[in-house]
């Protein structure tokens, strides 16, 4: 638990230093700092709800997902 809660606030740093960098502007950088987690908590959600599906078509072969070979140029 201590090292999730040091890699969060490690996290929030880089993140604020960062958008601070690409910004110039505190304010900026504060709501990116805590808009970017907060979304990625959303896709987290969604991609751990999704993941056995997307396991299981992976185990099938990547069915729809074949590419044919290009014919070569020579």
């Amino acid at each position: 638990m201590a090292k999730s809660a040091s890699f969060g606030i490690l996290h929030l740093g880089v993140a604020f230093g960062v958008s601070y960098a690409l910004t110039g502007d505190l304010a900026i950088a504060g709501a990116i700092t805590f808009v970017e987690p907060a979304v990625n908590t959303v896709v987290h959600y969604f991609h751990d709800r999704h993941w056995p599906r997307l396991e299981a078509w992976w185990q099938q072969g990547h069915a729809g997902l074949r590419l044919k070979a290009r014919p070569s140029a020579t």
